[in-house]
């Protein structure tokens, strides 16, 4: 048996470490917003309609990630979210990602939606054994 064959086996935990890492980094993005935690994202100042809608959506969305929970349909509005705003504050800073500093809402748009196709993996609630 290969190595990779033998890796193979840890599909469902490898995909939970994925969904569990990216659950926690959007959460914290959603908490920069909300509560200044761990630092405030932006100028500090009241949030936006927009920008409340999108600290909301990062926030219980990063947690129901997190632990697996409607983790394909949240999942596939995340990667909605991280697509409009890719386009919408990054994309006009310039063509290429790198420069307009735009590298995490792509990564985290095609994450979501890998988990949207994949499914939430082990330690999950989506996938609790029934008792």
């Amino acid at each position: 048996m290969a190595l990779f064959d033998r890796l193979a086996v840890y599909r469902e935990q490898g995909l939970a470490a994925l969904r569990i890492m990216t659950g926690l980094l959007f959460l914290e993005h959603g908490t920069m917003k909300l509560f200044a935690f761990p630092v405030p994202q932006g100028d500090g100042g009241a949030l936006s309609t927009l920008m409340l809608f999108a600290a909301l959506l990062e926030f219980v969305g990063g947690i129901l990630i997190t632990i697996g929970f409607l983790t394909r349909p949240v999942a596939f509005i995340l990667s909605g979210q991280m697509a409009v705003a890719y386009f919408m504050a990054h994309a006009p800073g310039g063509f290429w990602p790198a420069v307009n500093k735009g590298e995490a809402a792509i990564l985290f748009s095609f994450i979501f939606i890998y988990l949207f196709f994949a499914g939430a993996g082990a330690f999950s609630v989506d996938n609790r054994k029934k008792i």
